[in-house]
């Protein structure tokens, strides 16, 4: 009865079918289990009910993010952009999408 992962969403201002996924978090002992997959499910799913559109993701370039970036892959998304030294200096931005039909 404890708090374990976290998902938020929403849409982007002034776009017909764009969405952001802002957070996607899993506490660290529980990662491995599905919690995350089945959060990403339903925020895809929630998407689809409004009408599908494009799903985006960001997060950062460091090695320290390699696993969430094969995590996003894993879950059918697409790299679609790079920001170079967006956050810091060799710390680029990096955004994956997803088409979510309806």
């Amino acid at each position: 009865e404890e708090l374990v992962g976290y998902c938020a969403w929403g849409a982007v201002p002034l776009t017909k079918q764009s969405y952001d996924l802002y957070w996607i978090a899993v506490a660290p002992g529980c990662q491995g289990e599905g919690i995350g997959r089945g959060l990403m499910e339903l925020a895809e799913r929630a998407v689809a009910k409004r009408g599908g559109g494009g799903l985006y993701i960001e997060t950062s370039s460091r090695p320290v993010y390699d696993r969430t970036r094969r995590f996003y892959r894993h879950a059918g998304y697409a790299q679609v952009a790079k920001f170079a030294d967006f956050y810091a200096p060799l710390d680029h931005k990096i955004v994956f999408r997803k088409v979510i039909a309806p």
